[in-house]
């Protein structure tokens, strides 16, 4: 029995994150191929930064301001 709840929970996130980056995607104004969409995410999911500013414009330096890092 364990393991169909664990084969369900994995479904759930699953889909939860297939959501959420759909979401990312149309809210973006850059075309991103959903592969690379996701290993950005995966790559940047815990650095301190703006996710969306980032998508936006990776080729930008990105330097934390002082400002941003004391929210």
């Amino acid at each position: 029995m364990d393991n169909k709840n664990a084969i369900k929970i994995q479904i759930y996130c699953v889909l939860m994150v297939n959501l959420w980056l759909a979401v990312i995607e149309k809210k973006l104004k850059r075309n991103w191929a959903f592969s690379n969409l996701v290993s950005f995410c995966k790559i940047h999911l815990f650095n301190y930064i703006n996710l969306m500013k980032f998508l936006e414009n990776p080729e930008k330096d990105w330097i934390i301001d002082k400002a941003e890092q004391e929210q």
